[in-house]
């Protein structure tokens, strides 16, 4: 694998776990009453599943610049 395209699949994989930390409320996991636990664990499933477009997104501007114009 040529050196560009490690830079690229380190930026990717970066950009991903950025995306991931800042889009899931993590402070939840730490303030939830237990009553509430069951319901924020289904919320954050759904959190997670719509964030993966825009990862998937930010992978394929960041492989293919030109397809933002």
């Amino acid at each position: 694998m040529s050196p560009q395209k490690k830079r690229r699949v380190k930026i990717v994989i970066l950009l991903a776990m950025i995306w991931f930390v800042i889009s899931l409320p993590l402070p939840w996991l730490y303030q939830t009453p237990e009553e509430a636990r069951p319901q924020m664990y289904i919320l954050l499933q759904i959190i997670g599943i719509i964030s993966i477009p825009f990862v998937v997104l930010g992978i394929a501007w960041t492989l293919k610049p030109e397809l933002t114009t």
